[in-house]
Parts: C-alpha cells; structure tokens; sequence
C-alpha cells in the first residue's frame, strides 16, 4: 500500500480524491485545501483528515505519493516545497506557470531523487493508448496531418489561464506523443470573449519537424462539449471522440499498400471501409493514477516525464506569444529535449528566463 495524499480538492483534485480511494494500491491518507470550510465534506465522506497547511500534512502523516491541484499560478510554489521535503508529486498540467519554473522543479526532482510526473491525462485515454499501437505497427503509413477539435461551454473556475494553457496543451502533449517527433513553427489565432484577462478561443497552426502539419481548433464558447482527434496518413484517417473513447478508422480505398500510384495521384483519395474498434473503455484518471502509483512502486509502468510537459507548455506559450504579436513564431531545435538530465541555476546551462541554455526558444517570425 502506497500511502497518498491530494493537495488542492477544487473539481479535479476531488476526483483525484474519489479514484484514490478506489485503488487497491493505495492508501488515502489526507486532503489539503486552504478552504477548509467547502473541502469539510469530501473529508467526512472519505474519512480522512483535512489540512489547511501542506507542510503540516507531509511532516504528520508522511504520504509517499501526492498529487497537486491547485491552480497554475500556485504549481511552482507548492510542488517545489513538496520536492525539498523528499515526496514524489503528480502535479496537474500544466507544469508550471512559466519554462524556468518548470526546469527549475525537474532540476530539483533529481537532486533529491524522487518523482516528478505532469497530469496529462489524454495518454491515458484507452482510445489514445491503441491509437498509438496502431501507429507503431504503421497501419496508418504516413503521417500528414494531425487536427484537434477540442471546444466547450466557459468553466467559470479556470481564472488563472485561458485555453491554449488550460485545454489545447492536452492536444499539444498528444501530437508530440503520437507522432514522436517535434514542433519547429508555429502561428495562432486568439480572441478573449467571456474571459476578463485571457483568451477563450483560439484555432492554431503546428509545423512538425518531419513536415507533418498540426491544427487545433480549441474554445470555451461552444454549448456543447466536444473532444476529438483526428489524423490523417497514407493509408486513410483515425478519429478518437475522447469523451466516449471511440477510435474509427476511415480508409483509403486508393491506397496501394505501399505508395502513390500514379493513378491515385490523379484521382486523389477514395472512400473505402470505415471500421470502428472494440475499446475497452476505462477512466482515464484511474489508469493515471495507477500508473503513477506503480511507477513509485518500482514497477514497469511509464509516467509523463516532466520533459514531456517542458515540451507541451514550450508549445503552448509559444502559441501564446503568436496571438499576441499575430506573427508566426520559430522554435529552436528540440534535441536536448530527448536526454533528460539535471540543470542548475547559475550553471552555464541555466537562463533565468527562458529554462537552459540548451533547450529551445522562441523566435518571432514574418
């Protein structure tokens, strides 16, 4: 048994709350929120106790594992503490407010040598996971472009952040993740509606290294909720409804099963099978956080590393910075990206604003 704890039980630390219990690894040993007065029920419910005070909760009740989800602004400053006091911390995405912030955690995650993983909890979406198997296997040859529609109604508790943070960073983790390769150029679109200090939709453009093309199309002013992927290859194109994790496969009847007839190359593509598989449908949190826990365990069983969060949140605010000066914007190379390892403040490596010298940046474009 893994003993955990959840520090910040807003709407997602409380499920974090709700699936721990539910695992037979581990142990809920306390919550953690300022507002003691509105969390006094989920800890009754759950028969734990509630801290107002993290430091307090990790020095009496000694969890091995614990997840963060306060605010972004806040990831820095409590997840930090957590790491000098020797805990492994799932924090939610994204990882931080800023790149230095984040650089400056993982450096500090390997010094003491414990865990750091990020919540992007779309990897863990069954849909997801056999997509990216059938990937691997090539059933889909290759990749040209990769499009995320991910579109809602405005949550009135996202204050912090707006969406190309809060929401296309998911898509922006799951395009790097499926199509294994990098972002190099960017350029996006935004506009702030509802929201008083950030934008509410946002449509962007992503150049990979390998040429594959991205776009997102992300917004908190549709009434309805709706999560999807899709990517489209030689062979045809997948579609994954995130919410009801459904993953179909619409073919390419002209393909020939190893390149571009000249033929087909006249008559472009046409509509062949469509296929629907059988998903074995799972909570997305659940696998997360078991895989979390079992990772902590010494088990075969692979996290979100922080340099994949580095990486999504690099993306994000380089979308950011796009919509601000409506300019394209280049990212540097991403091979550090591939070799994790540790980056000191005041080291060679190391630049105040913008993570390691080392690892990417951003340059305006025309």
């Amino acid at each position: 048994m893994t003993r955990v704890a959840v520090v910040g039980v807003g709407t997602m630390g409380r499920n974090h709350v709700r699936v721990y219990s539910e695992i037979p690894d581990a142990e809920l040993a306390a919550i953690v929120d300022q507002n003691t007065a509105a969390a006094e029920s989920l800890s009754r419910m759950y028969h734990v106790p509630l801290y107002s005070d993290f430091r307090e909760m990790v020095e009496r009740e000694r969890p091995e594992a614990i997840s963060v989800a306060v605010p972004t602004e806040f990831h820095y400053e409590v997840v930090k503490q957590l790491l000098e006091m020797g805990c492994n911390v799932l924090v939610e995405k994204p990882i931080a407010a800023t790149l230095s912030q984040a650089w400056e955690m993982i450096d500090l995650a390997n010094q003491k040598g414990v865990v750091l993983t990020v919540g992007h909890i779309e990897r863990f979406n069954p849909a997801v996971i056999d997509l990216k198997r059938r990937l691997e296997n090539g059933e889909l040859g290759r990749v040209f472009q990769v499009h995320a529609r991910r579109v809602g109604p405005f949550p009135t508790r996202i204050q912090d952040v707006g969406v190309i943070k809060d929401l296309a960073i998911h898509d922006l983790d799951i395009m790097h993740y499926l199509t294994g390769t990098y972002v190099n150029r960017v350029y996006a679109e935004a506009r702030s509606t509802l929201h008083e200090s950030c934008e509410d939709m946002f449509v962007g453009t992503l150049h990979f290294l390998d040429n594959t093309l991205g776009l997102l199309e992300i917004n908190w002013l549709t009434p309805t909720k709706i999560r999807e992927l899709y990517i489209t290859g030689d062979r045809g194109m997948f579609r994954v409804n995130y919410i009801t994790q459904d993953l179909c496969f619409f073919e390419n009847a002209e393909y020939t099963g190893s390149d571009w007839t000249s033929l087909s190359l006249i008559r472009g593509v046409s509509e062949g099978s469509i296929i629907q598989y059988a998903i074995k449908k799972k909570e997305p949190l659940r696998t997360e956080l078991e895989t979390f826990i079992a990772h902590i365990q010494g088990k075969d069983a692979r996290v979100v590393s922080g340099m994949d969060a580095i990486e999504a949140l690099q993306i994000a605010m380089a979308l950011v910075e796009s919509a601000k000066m409506s300019k394209m914007i280049k990212v540097d190379s991403h091979d550090s990206f591939q070799f994790p390892s540790t980056f000191a403040k005041g080291s060679v490596l190391y630049e105040d604003k913008g993570g390691p010298a080392a690892a990417p940046g951003l340059q305006t474009g025309n």
